[in-house]
């Protein structure tokens, strides 16, 4: 449960509060969300825990001693979440016919107590009988929530014998839940019912927000492909932001026969599409390198991001050629794509990329720093040192520190000291982290072979951070340098 420790009580203690002043018939509605199915979870575990915390704010249960009716919704919520068993299972008796109360019915399902269990599955799948489908939708979405306990399974499997023969009115409700994991399933279920069209699926995938339910309709839409409708269900899909649903598009081309449509996506903004559409064009035979290289190779206005960094992914190491001219390209985008596609070709020329690292795009300067950490390209220790002035753009110094805590030993050591107390918080971290994992092997020998004044800047910046660090570390950092050496 990902609700805070503070909420759970707070939304526990309202109810119990209305609970022991049942006079003025308060619902639970006017006290928490009774459409959200974490509510429910909340207000079961914060029953429990009030005992603990607060052992006066529980309600009386004399009512059910005395066989009466509960005097309102919220006494006989805290009673179904009461950490006595027995209370529970007696409040699950005076809960057949109060349909708002069916989600924590649902939760009982799964309760440690097996006489509880018992009672409460009983009385769930009466109660789901003729229930709304507003409350079957919700008692749906605390059961996905419950599955995962011990004894979760029974209610979980109670709601998909339902929901597979449920008239359309629930599994419509199903579908517009707003909770995503109930909207999932209603989506998986109207597939497997055939409830929705292919033209509706093809819509569903390519503007539905969640990426669950663009893959279980994009599935859809491609088993569909066989009644040859391809072009009314493709285009949606070719047409969709989402990129994985016009890779599904881009894919299906090769079973509708339409290869040379592909060409088009072969500079798509996405790689998984990207390699679809090269996919495609390799089954009918053709190659898709010749056309990347046409892209790169005309005018630099009319590159798009995606050619470089096809070229990048399918190309070969002479193809450096076409992509150099690109690190000069007015388009940040198109600059950060040739950055990485010269590291996927292995031709990364520290020297080349160098004027990059002052690019006024923070998104070049981090692709030109991984690209020579991951090629072990290296640049003059000054040049970095330069770009690490605190008047420098705070993305130059990124990617400057960055480099430069890849130099390993001394340098690293001497790089991050000097941040400690640098006004950037976030480098300030980086480099406290970077100090408390280092103690290298060959610390001592290279600490020996430094020159006397080098040495003794060091030992200045390691007693400027004892604050920071602490005496033990600082000690510690000591101990690494000077190992077996005798001043």
């Amino acid at each position: 449960m990902n609700t805070r420790r503070a909420d759970v009580d707070d939304l526990a203690l309202a109810v119990a509060t209305a609970a022991r002043h049942p006079a003025g018939r308060t619902t639970l509605e006017s006290l928490l969300d009774t459409g959200d199915p974490r509510q429910w979870l909340t207000l079961d575990f914060g029953v429990r825990r009030l005992p603990w915390f607060w052992p006066a704010d529980l309600p009386s249960m004399v009512w059910l001693e005395m066989a009466e009716p509960p005097p309102g919704e919220p006494v006989l919520a805290v009673a179904l979440c009461h950490p006595d068993g027995r209370v529970r299972q007696a409040a699950l008796e005076r809960a057949a016919g109060v349909p708002a109360l069916l989600p924590l019915v649902a939760v009982r399902c799964s309760d440690w107590v097996g006489p509880v269990r018992d009672v409460a599955r009983a009385l769930l799948r009466a109660g789901l009988a003729g229930a709304a489908p507003r409350t079957v939708a919700l008692v749906a979405a605390v059961a996905l929530r419950t599955a995962v306990r011990r004894h979760g399974a029974h209610a979980h499997d109670l709601l998909m014998e339902i929901l597979e023969s449920a008239d359309a009115e629930v599994t419509d409700t199903l579908l517009d839940s707003r909770d995503p994991a109930t909207r999932r399933l209603g989506h998986r279920i109207a597939v497997r019912r055939n409830l929705l069209s292919p033209a509706r699926l093809a819509r569903i995938a390519a503007t539905d927000a969640d990426v669950v339910v663009q893959d279980v309709c994009a599935d859809a839409v491609l088993a569909h492909m066989k009644d040859g409708r391809h072009g009314e269900l493709l285009e949606p899909l070719l047409r969709a932001r989402a990129p994985r649903v016009r890779a599904s598009g881009v894919t299906a081309l090769h079973r509708t026969g339409r290869h040379d449509e592909a060409t088009a996506f072969l500079a798509d903004r996405a790689g998984i599409v990207r390699a679809c559409a090269r996919w495609v064009l390799w089954q009918r035979g053709a190659d898709p390198l010749p056309r990347y290289r046409e892209l790169c190779a005309g005018p630099s206005a009319d590159v798009p991001p995606g050619a470089a960094a096809g070229l990048g992914e399918c190309g070969t190491r002479e193809d450096a050629a076409l992509l150099l001219p690109l690190l000069a390209h007015p388009v940040a985008r198109v600059r950060v794509r040739a950055v990485a596609a010269l590291c996927a070709l292995g031709t990364v020329d520290a020297e080349r990329l160098r004027p990059l690292l002052d690019d006024p795009s923070a998104a070049v300067t981090r692709e030109v720093s991984t690209a020579l950490v991951s090629s072990g390209g290296r640049l003059p220790e000054s040049c970095l040192w330069e770009r690490l002035a605190a008047d420098r753009p705070r993305h130059v110094r990124a990617a400057a520190f960055r480099l430069l805590a890849t130099q390993r030993g001394i340098f690293q050591l001497r790089c991050c000291l000097t941040l400690l107390d640098d006004a950037d918080h976030r480098l300030r971290a980086q480099a406290r982290t970077a100090v408390l994992r280092w103690g290298p092997a060959d610390a001592p020998t290279a600490y020996a072979a430094l020159p006397a004044d080098e040495r003794a800047r060091l030992d200045e910046l390691i007693d400027r951070a004892t604050p920071v660090l602490g005496e033990d570390k600082v000690r510690l950092l000591r101990f690494y340098l000077r190992a077996g050496h005798r001043s």
